[in-house]
């Protein structure tokens, strides 16, 4: 049955991928898709463990939201809040419920949007005009069941929508996932296709732009008789080169010759940037305390003289009462980065 699963999952990505421009050449990933914002992370404890979290199968209904897969009983009836805000404005939300049924399985509904403040309008003289905002928003609906006591599979489907003054945008996402939960060795692995579709209204008459799909694959190790929890990802199993040539870089200069040293990234600068490392201590079952480390955002973002703790992530989660309230904050640059909060319940609780 998981073989079939296996070869299921890898038809739909390799017919998925051709119809979408999934693989790509070594171009690098940043700038080159619409909808970005699906990368954005889905909650604070998500963002504090260093912006993707898809190792981890239990009642944190952000987990579903990640990966499809993840979704399961224990999240029946759980409804999550989350919000960030970025610099200028910008800001970032989402909504999230999900409901188990016996021998069915479990469903999610969410929605998102994201917000990018408001922009002066000018005529081609420069005089201003008016003001206009800008907005991206999703509806995304999500299926996960257990195969057996083993493995799970899920898959979600992303309706998008951007509206950006004059122009829009329609268009149409999946995720699909599985995964492979050892509960007696506390080990958890996923493989999962994320973001593959295509728009259907471009903003741009004649003008079809990429999603930002990806394939990745996850693997997390609770050490025994310890609150350790250890999480590794790695993103972008379609394409091994993410570097960026910056064309407005023209690198050092030799102080001998004043010609310009070429700057050369070797392979395991490369391979590195597509993991993602984690780590939670389970202080408590109410209390947790994350921390995370994202290689490219890192190789990307820095200053080079001053580093600083760009790629790094942390977090805690705390229960109170029948909330759970939950803060990550993710270091994007030298200028600063971004806190997160989520607050999550479950309405069963509030029922005797």
């Amino acid at each position: 049955m998981y073989m079939k699963l296996t070869r299921i999952l890898t038809a739909s990505f390799l017919l998925i991928a051709g119809q979408s421009g999934f693989a790509q050449s070594n171009d690098a990933i940043g700038g080159n898709y619409v909808y970005q914002y699906l990368n954005i992370p889905s909650s604070a404890r998500v963002a504090s463990l260093g912006g993707t979290y898809i190792t981890v199968k239990d009642d944190d209904i952000n987990c579903g939201m990640q990966a499809p897969s993840l979704l399961n009983s224990e999240m029946s009836k759980a409804l999550s809040f989350s919000g960030v805000a970025y610099a200028d404005g910008i800001k970032f939300g989402n909504v999230a419920f999900a409901k188990h049924y016996d021998k069915i399985g479990t469903f999610l509904a969410a929605m998102n949007f994201a917000s990018y403040g408001q922009f002066m309008e000018t005529d081609e003289f420069g005089t201003v005009v008016g003001n206009f905002t800008a907005s991206d928003y999703g509806l995304t609906l999500g299926y996960g069941r257990e195969l057996n006591r083993l493995f799970s599979y899920g898959a979600a489907i992303k309706f998008l929508y951007s509206d950006y003054y004059v122009m829009n945008s329609f268009g149409i996402a999946a995720d699909l996932s599985a995964t492979y939960c050892d509960t007696t060795n506390k080990v958890t692995a996923t493989f999962q296709i994320r973001n593959v579709g295509a728009q259907l209204n471009n903003y741009i008459d004649g003008a079809n732009e990429p999603l930002p799909a990806e394939a990745l694959i996850g693997i997390s190790k609770r050490l025994a008789h310890t609150p350790l929890r250890f999480n590794l990802t790695y993103r972008h199993l379609e394409q091994f080169d993410l570097t960026y040539t910056d064309p407005y870089d023209l690198g050092d200069v030799d102080p001998v010759t004043g010609e310009a040293q070429v700057k050369t990234i070797g392979f395991w600068n490369k391979l590195s940037r597509h993991f993602i490392i984690s780590s939670e201590i389970l202080i408590t079952k109410n209390f947790h305390l994350n921390a995370g480390y994202n290689f490219q955002r890192r190789q990307e973002l820095q200053v080079s003289t001053r580093p600083a703790l760009t790629g790094f992530s942390f977090g805690v989660s705390m229960k109170i009462s029948k909330f759970i309230i939950s803060y990550g904050r993710a270091s994007y640059h030298l200028a600063g980065g971004a806190d997160h909060f989520s607050i999550t319940t479950n309405l069963a609780e509030f029922v005797k």
